[in-house]
């Protein structure tokens, strides 16, 4: 007894040490670094900006945690509103960053941007006062955000022409069911976009009309690119399908405040219906759970890619003068034990290199391949040469036909592959870039002539017909070129719809749930 009693006092005098020489370190950090501050304050040659230079060292500080710990100065709380609540203070478009300029991306359907007449591929120039020459989209984003109901001025760049819009900034709701609609067979399809404050309710509400509507039996849960978000909304809609008092997730973390397990509150309303739950490589966190949960429940058929990996908790704890910081607090547990995050950051501050554990992330129990975009397509995709020629047609064309019976026609290719003309596209292969790298490095090594010779001959060989291209690859070409145009006149709830008819991934997710009792 007395040998255990003094193990438990060695043991306890080790702990406080060890605390102590934490504080102590800190202690020691933290006085340097506002002695740094003071010796610039007193001789440095010019006047600093000691607000930016904190907030700066902050950032850089968080930087080495991990990429989900972040400050979030008081001037930034429509951003804190945007992640947990799913809105923010705005004028409702997404921009993109091209050429060295800020354009208009998409618009959100009745929102301000929209309504004031503002439209994909417009350029800013600028907005409340500020020249957005040289800006980036974080900067131009910034402006164009504030207070709801307050008026800001927006000059564009429209076909060479400038012109000046007066908008009402608003809250800007994002709702997190993308698409709700009934395929096949009596099987219901949701995309579920995020999981912010009330979205459960939003995907309840869509799943029960279809049932007393349309009479589903089955249902499709599309995570595909769902980064997360509430935790207790991911509860929630895994409690529309399991039994009350069922453990989701757990939560182990430092200190015993962040050790919770999750558990559904309500009896389940749909205990017996099919489900299947489709993920990619963007599904993570709250979508993680959702699909982990499911699958170890025995609930679900997972069909897709292995998931992102993105297990970490993170809590907004308030800190001086209003602002707060999202910082990591634990870890995400299964109900069958496995963690889901896949990379472990506390092995940079070892001086480790980063790697993905396999073992991270979710498995799906039908593993699919990431389709990725054939050649042809993913040069025209990346030189925005479908966005452009949707802007064009979008100009050319009032109205279209309603996205059900919308088809792209050999004259809408032929006119696309004209705007490709005018454009000069040109189009090189994978295997024509790598043979030019490979006919580069023979040039330096000095290969023989001839051989050289013979793969300059090769090369035209690999020359390729865009047209001829494009007409192999109609369906893909179909699927991006029409999506572009599809948003043009019913924005997102169009979009989704119209992607349907083109998504392979979901094909198969119906393949597994037909075979489902």
């Amino acid at each position: 007894m007395k040998r255990f009693l003094l193990s438990t006092c060695l043991l306890c005098t080790v702990l406080t040490v060890l605390a102590e020489s934490q504080t102590n370190r800190i202690d020691k950090s933290l006085t340097i670094y506002t002695d740094v501050m003071r010796q610039l304050d007193i001789n440095y040659v010019d006047t600093l900006n000691y607000d930016d230079l904190i907030e700066t060292s902050i950032n850089q500080m968080l930087r080495k945690v991990d990429p989900y710990t972040m400050y979030i100065p008081k001037r930034e709380d429509d951003e804190l509103r945007r992640m947990t609540q799913g809105k923010y203070g705005g004028v409702g478009a997404l921009i993109m960053y091209r050429d060295s300029n800020v354009y208009v991306n998409e618009l959100y359907e009745g929102m301000p941007a929209q309504l004031s007449g503002l439209l994909p591929g417009d350029r800013f120039v600028t907005v409340d006062g500020m020249d957005c020459t040289g800006k980036n989209t974080k900067e131009v984003s910034d402006r164009l955000r504030g207070k709801p109901g307050t008026t800001i001025s927006i000059t564009m760049e429209r076909d060479s022409q400038l012109i000046t819009k007066e908008v009402t900034r608003r809250d800007i709701h994002l709702p997190a069911v993308g698409c709700a609609t009934v395929l096949q067979d009596s099987i219901g399809y949701i995309f579920f976009n995020e999981f912010t404050t009330n979205s459960s309710h939003e995907f309840l509400t869509a799943l029960d009309e279809m049932v007393q509507t349309n009479g589903i039996k089955r249902l499709i849960i599309d995570l595909r690119g769902n980064g997360g978000g509430l935790i207790d909304e991911a509860i929630q809609i895994v409690g529309f399908f399991v039994p009350k008092d069922t453990e989701v997730v757990a939560t182990k973390g430092k200190i015993e405040r962040s050790n919770h397990s999750y558990r559904t509150k309500t009896s389940p309303i749909f205990p017996n219906m099919p489900l299947v739950v489709l993920v990619n490589n963007q599904s993570a966190s709250a979508s993680e759970i959702v699909a982990g949960a499911l699958q170890d429940l025995k609930r679900a058929t997972i069909v897709g890619e292995r998931t992102f990996g993105k297990g970490l908790v993170q809590n907004i704890r308030p800190i001086a003068y209003g602002g707060h910081l999202k910082v990591t607090t634990s870890k995400y547990y299964l109900p069958s034990g496995r963690c889901i995050q896949a990379i472990d950051y506390a092995e940079r501050q070892r001086g480790h290199q980063l790697h993905r554990d396999t073992a991270g992330g979710i498995l799906p129990d039908v593993v699919l391949t990431d389709s990725q975009k054939l050649d042809i397509t993913y040069n025209l995709y990346r030189d925005h040469l479908f966005f452009d020629y949707a802007n064009r047609y979008y100009r050319q064309h009032s109205t279209i036909a309603p996205v059900t019976n919308f088809q792209l026609t050999d004259s809408d290719i032929e006119s696309f592959c004209q705007f490709l003309d005018e454009k000069h596209f040109s189009y090189e292969t994978e295997t024509g870039r790598h043979l030019g790298e490979l006919i580069d490095m023979a040039k330096q090594e000095d290969i023989d002539s001839t051989l050289l010779a013979e793969l300059e001959a090769f090369k035209p060989r690999l020359t390729v017909d865009y047209r001829a291209a494009i007409q192999r690859n109609r369906a893909e070409v179909e699927q991006l070129l029409g999506g572009e145009i599809i948003k043009r006149y019913y924005y997102h709830r169009g979009y989704y719809e119209y992607l349907l008819r083109y998504d392979k991934e979901l094909k198969r997710a119906l393949e597994v749930i037909a075979q489902s009792n």
